[in-house]
């Protein structure tokens, strides 16, 4: 099948270096799929990706109704791409519902195809429109192209195996939708065909009948003469290391870090988890892996899960495990137990909107205040937060280094954003990941203390059950040096704090800050998680201009750099972006007793806009 455009059309070329493209239709309109699949091909010609998910709560929504649309927008160049843009330069709405809940994403003289045949006088009412907006002056701001989607799938597959099955044929919709997208912005086919047959090897007449559905899509934009243009990326590539590379979304980066730095540490990898949304892919992912060091449990609940991961990590495994907030919350018991014992844990929090239950398929960053105090004591451990879906990889492989060194549990923090969020990531050669250690005895000790400490770190060793002469007690009550349980008043106080000193040693892990921007301007952005690619394209953006205006990044939540106080210091004016009402915030507010350092917030379930990153940056040096 051939997928470049025929010499012969008379179609305009247009030369662009970035573009947005935003799918959406019913919950069962494999609107995820297509997204994915439009992502994977613009990776594979080279292009700088960054994708967002959006889809519903509902387990399965009315058909045809606002609570059942799911969306996928992707934002590809050939340049940098650090963030998805606020608004899409197309959307292809498969209905209605799609059309009247995705249009406010589409900008002003975008454009704007719909699948004209889904819009009957049953789902009109079901979306909510009195009258059909394609007839009707609503649309008149977009470039608006009605498509005969369903009929034109229905007429191409008539003679497959699926003739019998309207409802099978019509789930091929979503392939033409990709193919019109690809012939648009001249997308290579050939990835799709290939990921097709393999994905349904099995059922040969399920991947014939969407390629030729996904071909037909092309041919349309291709022979109809409907579209007067197509969209050509050119332009300076973003500069890439030579290596291997692959599409990777959050979940499946945090998975593989937990593989890798097991690799590293030349330990087993023991997962214990339970499903929750955003989460769940984390273990879904390892538990493809059959690979003899790698054991991931699904246990009855949240509780029995992070249990299970402790109990492992006092055997001698790299411990793991993920939730969400609820989750989260449920895990707190048993994570101040490996605080108390002093052991290694990974506790992976993809974060979602809450409280409670809340909005589970949208992004927040709503539980760095439960990382950080969320515990009965005084019970401090290490909270990182990774701030890109690539970079869960590397943050979890060095949350489990820190865990190890330290011997501590270490809360990483992702978010719905990063965890179904797609980058290009470049696949690292286990050689190059940063050594893990693991220290079994104190050296020059003639005789065992389970709660001795190493000097440097203050950390206790890490034996492991059976282990000959160094038999020792671990559980939740107090214990001195030797082990034994002490309920001795100097005592507690002399171990609560070396607890809090051991981790605030964690400080000598943690590198300069870096600074991007004017590094002598007068307002410095601090942002934390997945609000780097909008905060960073922002400022630069605005730098250019000539406005002084800095920003910076944190990975480590707790303990935080030793360097941010000087920081904060050398700027008249800090803003804080979240998507909570003020977390990070008031942490800074508490460490640095600065009145000028001001928040921003924004809990609608997205992430920042860039409009409103940059309105409050002008603001802000406004009223300066």
């Amino acid at each position: 099948m051939n997928a470049l455009p025929a010499e012969s059309i008379d179609v305009i070329r247009q030369p662009i270096n970035k573009a947005t493209i935003r799918l959406a239709g019913d919950s069962g309109d494999g609107m995820q799929l297509a997204g994915e699949r439009f992502t994977a091909a613009s990776a594979i010609m080279g292009n700088e990706v960054a994708t967002l998910s959006n889809f519903p709560a509902e387990i399965r929504a009315p058909l045809g109704t606002l609570a059942g649309v799911s969306g996928f927008q992707v934002t590809f160049g050939v340049g940098r791409v650090h963030t998805i843009a606020d608004e899409a330069d197309t959307l292809l709405a498969m209905n209605p519902a799609a059309l009247r809940k995705n249009i406010p994403c589409l900008k002003k003289g975008g454009i704007l195809i719909v699948d004209e045949d889904t819009f009957t006088a049953d789902d009109l009412s079901k979306a909510g429109y009195a009258e059909n907006p394609l007839n009707t002056a609503a649309l008149k701001d977009y470039q608006l192209f009605p498509v005969p989607m369903t009929k034109i799938t229905r007429e191409s597959l008539k003679k497959t195996e699926l003739l019998k099955k309207e409802k099978e044929i019509d789930r091929c919709r979503n392939f033409f939708a990709l193919g019109l997208a690809c012939w648009l912005y001249q997308r290579d086919l050939k990835t799709t065909l290939q990921w097709l047959d393999r994905k349904f090897s099995r059922h040969p007449e399920v991947a014939g009948a969407n390629k030729i559905a996904l071909q037909s899509g092309w041919n349309y934009g291709e022979s109809t003469g409907v579209f007067p243009v197509i969209f050509v990326l050119e332009g300076a590539a973003a500069g890439r290391e030579p290596g291997f590379y692959r599409r990777v979304t959050g979940n499946e980066a945090a998975a593989l870090g937990l593989v890798s730095a097991a690799a590293k540490a030349g330990l087993p990898l023991y997962f214990g988890g339970y499903p929750i949304t955003p989460a769940s892919e984390i273990m879904q992912e390892l538990s493809k892996l059959a690979w003899p060091d790698v054991f991931t449990f699904q246990a009855e609940d949240e509780i029995a899960a992070v249990g299970a991961a402790v109990g492992a990590a006092y055997g001698g495994a790299l411990a793991a495990t993920a939730t969400s907030g609820p989750g989260f919350v449920l895990k707190t018991e048993f994570i101040n137990l490996a605080v108390m014992v002093e052991l290694p844990l990974v506790v992976i929090d993809v974060q979602r909107a809450g409280p409670s239950t809340g909005l589970p398929t949208k992004t927040e960053q709503s539980d760095l205040l439960a990382a950080l105090w969320g515990r009965s004591g005084d019970s401090p451990l290490v909270v990182m937060a990774a701030q890109s879906p690539k970079d869960c990889f590397d943050v979890v492989v060095e949350a489990a280094r820190v865990a190890v060194k330290y011997m501590t549990p270490v809360v990483v923090l992702s978010d719905n954003y990063l965890s179904t969020g797609t980058e290009i990531w470049r696949i690292p050669e286990l050689d190059d990941l940063p050594e893990i250690t693991i220290s079994r005895e104190l050296k020059g000790k003639d005789k065992f203390l389970p709660y001795e400490r190493n000097p440097e770190t203050l950390a206790r060793p890490w034996v492991v059950p059976g282990t000959a002469g160094k038999g020792h007690r671990v559980g939740g009550l107090e214990k001195d040096l030797t082990g034994m349980i002490s309920d001795d008043p100097k005592n507690h106080q002399k171990m609560t704090r070396l607890r809090a000193e051991k981790i605030n040693n964690v400080t000598k892990e943690i590198g300069p800050l870096t600074v991007h921007g004017d590094p002598a301007g007068k307002l410095l952005l601090i942002g934390w998680g997945s609000t780097y690619g909008i905060i960073r394209q922002v400022v630069e953006k605005l730098h250019k201009t000539g406005m002084p205006v800095a920003c910076t990044h944190l990975r480590y939540l707790h303990p935080l750099p030793e360097d941010l106080g000087d920081l904060i210091r050398r700027f008249p004016d800090v803003l804080v972006p979240e998507n909570n009402m003020g977390q990070l915030w008031l942490k800074l507010r508490a460490e640095f007793a600065k009145e000028y350092i001001r928040n921003l917030n924004v809990v609608e379930g997205r992430p920042f806009t860039e409009r409103e990153i940059e309105d409050a940056i002008i603001d802000r040096l406004k009223e300066k």
